[in-house]
């Protein structure tokens, strides 16, 4: 929850808290009508005490505003933002999009043709995983087939390690490195 939704929640529920009791105080007579509109008289005579009022009443309209009909986080996908939550009757399990992305590199590097391996995980309104893999690779590798057993690589150890299904292997090729750039680096 970002700041200014913490902000306009306990602004709220202070509001609402207020109003509630002194509805209570009126309702069992320990609070008389007649005090209360004295004193909503008083402060609304009082210019800088008005000013204040009318600053908090503006920010309560513009912050329920923002929250009615702004969402606070696009990114967000079924309360979970980083990663992916799992649950059972035991408990519950969050798998990071680091720990995701930490496993498709350590595969990747698992191939000799492949170096510079970078990854990105990325989620869609589904839940689905869609793993996108950049990388070089050596000027031997035969790049359909490096792709095509990278692309089966991946989706078999995220199935086996976290029991996940990949929606797709995104492979882009950076660059073709010689044997003379491999033996500089």
């Amino acid at each position: 929850m970002k700041i200014l939704d913490r902000i306009g929640l306990i602004i709220f529920s202070n509001l609402i808290l207020i109003i509630s009791i002194l509805i209570c105080l009126l309702i069992f007579g320990w609070l008389s009508p007649t005090t209360v509109y004295e004193v909503i008289r008083l402060v609304l005579n009082d210019p800088v005490t008005t000013n204040i009022l009318l600053a908090v009443a503006i920010l309560c309209i513009v912050l329920a505003i923002k929250c009615i009909f702004f969402s606070t986080d696009k990114d967000e996908i079924g309360g979970v933002k980083d990663g992916i939550l799992l649950q059972n009757s035991d408990g519950k399990l969050m798998i990071s999009k680091t720990t995701l992305e930490e496993l498709v590199n350590n595969v990747a590097s698992g191939f000799e043709s492949a170096t510079d391996v970078t990854s990105k995980i990325v989620l869609d309104e589904e839940k689905n995983i869609i793993v996108h893999v950049l990388l070089n690779v050596k000027e031997n590798a035969v790049i359909k087939e490096l792709s095509n057993n990278l692309q089966a690589k991946i989706k078999s150890a995220i199935k086996k390690t976290a029991d996940l299904d990949v929606k797709e292997v995104n492979i882009n090729i950076k660059e073709l490195h010689t044997k003379e750039e491999q033996r500089i680096e």
